[in-house]
């Protein structure tokens, strides 16, 4: 007869946040899950958390009500640790992560891409970089695997810290996201007007917003044009308001409306618009409430993209306020997420029903 095993489920992952937010990820799992026991990797960014669920259910869940903070995470399901490896001795566990791998790892023509992070106090010397050559030289025989960077069908995700290196192979949505520790980069254009446009770029692929698909957006608090030339870029007619100027590289688009006001001073027809976007560095709930007066120019069904500034110390308790102001106003909150290219910040993904 099969013995039955009487602990508790549990599974452990390694969790990643924008930097200074990794207690606001560990307060969504807590409420989520129930107790977690966590441990620092990178204050305040990188953490290894043991919950008292199966793996299983916790990706059904992350799936069924994906966290705002949390950027990044991980099934760790090896570790090794230099306590139970010589107590202070740090060689020898890349060898046995490549045989591990090279033993359980059966996916002959599988498009494979190793990522490998750090502490800066970690047990691996070398860069991260190098950390990937000598995991890649390792498993170099596992037949008909093509290693590759983007793209990937699964994902070798390596963390090495002081003490210990955790491990774990996925699928790459299983990871929240299949870049690096979350950190998804776009190359600097010549002429970019400003960094902000990376944030559309993210939420287009981590949302899956398809911009070019409208025609028409309304851009409130443009200056100095970062998000209204990305959307000019993607095809769409943009009025943008602002009291301050745009940049004069974008005042010559024939497909540009630019009003130099307050964005509570004009009147826009109703149903105008089919996109509404709005990036303003000022209060987060006298933000949502401009927006909020201007919903009636968004057609039913249109898209907005709106960033909440992080004022507080009690950041959960401010989103949800903010929420409350877009709900009463007929707006369906898709996806709130702090993106990589967010700081004190997160966006919000909504439609107008």
């Amino acid at each position: 007869m099969a013995k039955h095993s009487s602990e508790p489920p549990h599974s452990k992952w390694v969790c990643t946040a924008n930097h200074g937010f990794a207690p606001y990820a560990q307060e969504e799992l807590r409420r989520e899950f129930g107790s977690v026991k966590s441990t620092m990797l990178i204050p305040g960014e990188v953490f290894v958390a043991t919950l008292q669920v199966t793996a299983e259910d916790v990706l059904h869940q992350i799936e069924a009500k994906p966290p705002i903070f949390m950027r990044h995470m991980f099934l760790a399901d090896w570790e090794w640790s230099t306590e139970e490896h010589g107590g202070g001795g740090n060689e020898g566990w890349e060898e046995a992560l490549s045989k591990m791998l090279l033993a359980d790892f059966r996916l002959p023509g599988a498009r494979v891409a190793i990522q490998t992070r750090k502490s800066e106090d970690s047990l691996w010397s070398g860069t991260a970089a190098e950390m990937k050559d000598k995991l890649q030289e390792g498993i170099s025989k596992l037949e008909g695997t093509e290693f590759v960077v983007r793209d990937a069908e699964w994902i070798i995700s390596v963390f090495a810290g002081k003490g210990s290196v955790f491990a774990g192979v996925a699928r790459p949505q299983d990871n929240l996201s299949d870049w690096n520790g979350g950190a998804i980069r776009f190359q600097k254009e010549e002429g970019q007007i400003s960094r902000a446009k990376f944030k559309l770029l993210e939420a287009e692929a981590n949302f899956g917003i398809p911009f070019a698909s409208f025609h028409e957006a309304l851009d409130i608090g443009a200056a100095p044009g970062g998000w209204t030339s990305f959307l000019l870029e993607r095809g769409l007619k943009v009025t943008a308001i602002d009291t301050a100027k745009l940049h004069p590289s974008l005042l010559s688009s024939p497909k540009l409306t630019f009003l130099q006001r307050n964005a509570d001073s004009v009147k826009f027809k109703e149903n105008q618009f089919d996109l509404l976007v709005c990036d303003m560095s000022w209060s987060p709930k006298l933000t949502a409430r401009l927006v909020s007066q201007l919903l009636y120019a968004l057609v039913p069904g249109g898209t907005a993209i709106v960033t909440v500034k992080l004022l507080t110390k009690k950041p959960m308790a401010l989103i949800h306020e903010v929420i409350d102001i877009f709900e009463d106003a007929r707006m369906q909150v898709q996806r709130a997420k702090q993106l990589f290219h967010n700081r004190d910040e997160i966006t919000l993904y909504m439609i107008k029903y």
